[in-house]
């Protein structure tokens, strides 16, 4: 018997692969399939069935590109009604893996599909269980993501998760091995551990979810507390693993596509193209095509773009550097936006060689906006979230933050320097080419952002 988890830290998600006698489960896999193909090839197994523990809403998941490529049986729990061809398994239900079993286990809460899978060895031991986004390390599913045309209130979602988890299980083994199927940073929960693996035995003592003393109402009203709303794509990304989306090696052919400078400009004129610019926030500042939109792969690239940019149909150009074209364009699909149509060739420098115009962005440290605090106090911006503003932040400092950004611009100094901050330097960049890009061009980011700021005099508030 083998078990893999193969964890992918931007989206905070974890697949899986079992293995035994040469047959193959793979469970919540990724957009592109080939590493799980390459995976079962290894062990010379074939791949039987593909779980999926609900309809996934923040990354689109491989499930039907790969049982085309593989013949595997896709499995849902009950209430999945999916546009392809699956196999709709029973609460109780077993399927047969080599020597093992896998038990369904319906436990509706997150959604109401959402279905756990129970590993038993070949004596009948219950070994593990692969829990999707029922159960988190420290947390459970957010219980507002019921599909569109549910009759259910979040309060009814968490009822029913509540139910799920004192019933099907807390009653298991303390022994057994719990794999979620999202970590830390994921935006299906709300306070998850860093930790990926535990046993259910530790989580019955860490997670406030699961302690028996807690009532079902105390549970509702814990599990809805201090909910963000969820991000733009969510329904769109539930949208496509439910009804189906074109195979990731068609969108990398489109997306990979090397375009001349004058073939790049001519594609943001004619189809009306947004430029993203996904390279390093220090390459970013000191030269970029004007009105590009920066979101860095080397930070929450998929989980912001998702934020950010509302349609998912959005043709996007990227201006990357050319190593990391595919898998930019593969991050992107991810979550569901599919309409990459290529990358600027040689980047900026071909750019500014072709005689086109390039726009910086004015960066400081902080110890700059230190010295200069006491004119520019006035035009102090934080663009971190409401949790971390209202944490600590410079004292009068204007908050706006980046999700709602769109919404803040009137805020902005028409006739002054507006310096803006984040956390570290990253969400600040993002920031400052959105403003740029509504024609607030009179912005100064601080470098390092809050964490840098700590260790300043600046005064900032408990």
């Amino acid at each position: 018997m083998k078990i893999e988890q193969i964890y992918t830290g931007c989206l905070a998600q974890g697949a899986y692969y079992i293995e035994s006698e040469g047959e193959a489960i793979i469970i919540d896999p990724l957009r592109e399939v080939k590493p799980y193909i390459e995976r079962a090839e290894k062990d010379n197994a074939k791949i039987k069935y593909i779980l999926e523990t609900h309809f996934h809403a923040d990354f689109v998941s491989g499930h039907i590109s790969l049982a085309e490529k593989t013949g595997a049986t896709i499995v849902y729990g009950p209430n999945a009604n999916p546009s392809f061809k699956a196999h709709i398994a029973k609460d109780g239900e077993i399927l047969n893996l080599g020597k093992l079993k896998i038990k369904v286990l319906h436990t509706p809460g997150h959604t109401m599909e959402s279905t756990c899978y129970l590993l038993c060895d070949e004596n009948g031991k219950e070994e593990a269980i692969f829990t999707g986004d029922t159960l988190f390390l420290g947390d459970v599913g957010r219980p507002d993501l019921a599909q569109k045309g549910a009759d259910l209130t979040q309060e009814d979602l968490a009822g029913f998760l509540f139910e799920s988890l004192r019933g099907k299980i807390m009653p298991l083994p303390d022994e057994l091995t719990v794999y979620p199927a999202h970590g830390a940073g994921s935006a299906c929960g709300k306070n998850m551990m860093k930790e990926t693996v535990d046993t259910l035995g530790n989580q019955k003592k860490m997670n406030y979810a699961l302690n028996p003393e807690l009532s079902k109402e105390d549970f509702i009203k814990e599990v809805t507390d201090g909910l963000m709303p969820p991000p733009k794509y969510f329904p769109l990304n539930v949208k496509l693993n439910k009804e189906g989306y074109t195979d990731i090696d068609q969108i990398l052919s489109q997306g990979t596509k090397a375009l001349e400078p004058e073939d790049f400009e001519a594609v943001v004129n004619q189809k009306g193209a947004l430029m993203l610019d996904v390279r390093a926030a220090a390459d970013f500042v000191k030269g970029h095509v004007p009105n590009s939109i920066f979101i860095g792969l080397d930070g929450g690239f998929a989980p912001w773009v998702g934020e950010l940019i509302v349609d998912i149909a959005q043709p996007i150009l990227l201006i990357v550097d050319e190593n990391r074209v595919e898998e930019a364009v593969t991050r992107l699909a991810r979550v569901g936006f599919d309409n990459t149509l290529g990358y600027l060739k040689g980047g900026i420098e071909a750019w500014q060689s072709a005689g086109k115009a390039v726009e910086t962005v004015e960066s400081v440290p902080a110890k700059t906006l230190e010295e200069k605090f006491a004119e520019v106090k006035e035009n102090v911006f934080d663009v971190r979230k409401c949790s971390e503003y209202g944490a600590s932040h410079i004292e009068g400092a204007i908050h706006t933050s980046l999700a709602e950004i769109n919404n803040h611009l009137d805020k902005y100094p028409k006739n002054a320097k507006a310096y803006i901050h984040c956390a570290g330097g990253y969400r600040s960049v993002i920031a400052a080419s959105i403003l740029k890009s509504r024609g607030i061009h009179n912005i100064v980011n601080v470098e390092g952002g809050f964490k840098d700021i700590k260790e300043t005099s600046l005064p900032l508030t408990n």
